[in-house]
């Protein structure tokens, strides 16, 4: 299982430090969003066991909330300032994006 990137990622963890796997994440204030890609085999076991295993660690630290999901955790929001033309058509496509209500 690797983390892969994402359109809606804004950092990238341990970026430059070589000693660690780089995460892309989508931070916020309130919570940081990574999307991870399982191998094959990691895809197998996972549909005959139904079983995921999570390792935090949390270096002697209080352990922080995990929400593994499927869903996609983004809502792709219109810009209120964008402009149809006479054809309808908009004129600023820049999309608001924001993580869905739980």
């Amino acid at each position: 299982m690797k983390p892969v990137t994402f359109p809606e990622q804004n950092k990238v963890w341990a970026e430059n430090q070589p000693e660690y796997l780089p995460l892309p994440s989508y931070c916020n204030p309130r919570e940081n969003i990574s999307k991870w890609r399982l191998t094959w085999w990691e895809r197998i076991k996972l549909l005959f066991t139904g079983t995921l295993w999570m390792r935090q660690v949390n270096l002697r630290q209080p352990l922080q909330a995990i929400v593994p999901t499927t869903i996609f955790p983004f809502e792709k929001v219109v810009s209120p300032w964008q402009q149809a033309d006479s054809a309808g058509a908009i004129k600023n496509t820049e999309q608001i994006v924001r993580v869905r209500k739980e």
